[in-house]
């Protein structure tokens, strides 16, 4: 599967934006996606992640209460919505997938990455 991320930008704090992750392929439905982000001169942590129906989901707890990831699988789209941004949410967001049931919570579960996305929080 390829991944594509989109939706970045530049936003004040408190403000709120919607990253998307469009899918190729004709087997979404069968992958676990994870958002990750990357912040300058820090490793890649996980950010959240779906299960393949979207029925079960998991967050960091930096962001728990704040953002939410959902999925649409007839759209092969994965999104992340970003609420009350802090200006420490600045980083690249990176999408993945796994092929199976897992639903992994760290980078090196995933063998699918897509481009990251900017997202810049100003104070």
């Amino acid at each position: 599967v390829q991944l594509q991320a989109s939706g970045g930008g530049l936003v004040q704090a408190g403000g709120s934006l919607r990253l998307s992750c469009a899918a190729s392929g004709r087997t979404f439905s069968s992958y676990a996606i994870g958002w990750f982000r990357q912040a300058p001169g820090k490793e890649r942590e996980f950010v959240a992640s779906i299960n393949r129906s979207g029925s079960t989901t998991s967050y960091a707890d930096s962001v728990k209460g704040r953002f939410t990831i959902s999925r649409d699988n007839a759209k092969n789209t994965v999104y992340l919505q970003m609420n009350t941004l802090k200006p420490e949410d600045t980083a690249v967001y990176y999408c993945a997938a796994r092929g199976s049931i897992v639903v992994p919570t760290t980078a090196q579960g995933y063998d699918n990455w897509g481009q990251g996305t900017l997202v810049t929080v100003s104070s």
